[in-house]
């Protein structure tokens, strides 16, 4: 099971960027999805996620209204659309996924690193000022 997660760069702030995971191994569209972040010296910290269905989405206060998520199931994939991005948007991009069966949280549940099981390698983002 493999999640690998794409799309990062430097951009500059207000820019945009895509973020990609792919999933290989198993199929993701059952489960639980989502997008946390790591910026140096910091301790990760949850970007948005996306239930099971692609009905509900969460997302961090700080991203909220510039950050959207979304899920392709026919492609096992899911995406990250990044707007408007600013300089303390910098980081580690990391995907990740529960290993539940259309599982549905309480809502402060979707924002805990620990209800996720599978984790992609990173993907850095730069934003210049």
């Amino acid at each position: 099971v493999q999640l690998q997660a794409s799309g990062g760069g430097l951009v500059q702030a207000g820019g945009s960027l895509r973020l990609s995971c792919a999933a290989s191994g198993r199929t993701f569209s059952s489960s639980v999805m989502g997008w946390f972040r790591q910026a140096p010296g910091k301790e990760r910290e949850f970007v948005a996620a996306i239930s099971w269905s692609g009905s509900s989405t969460y997302f961090a206060d700080s991203v909220k209204g510039r950050f959207s998520i979304s899920r392709d199931t026919a492609k096992n994939t899911l995406y990250l659309q990044m707007n408007s991005l600013k300089p303390e948007d910098t980081a580690v991009y990391y995907c990740a996924a529960d290993q539940g069966f259309r599982r549905t949280y309480t809502s402060g549940t979707y924002y805990k690193a620990t209800t996720y099981d599978y984790w992609g390698r990173g993907t850095l983002v730069t934003v210049s000022s």
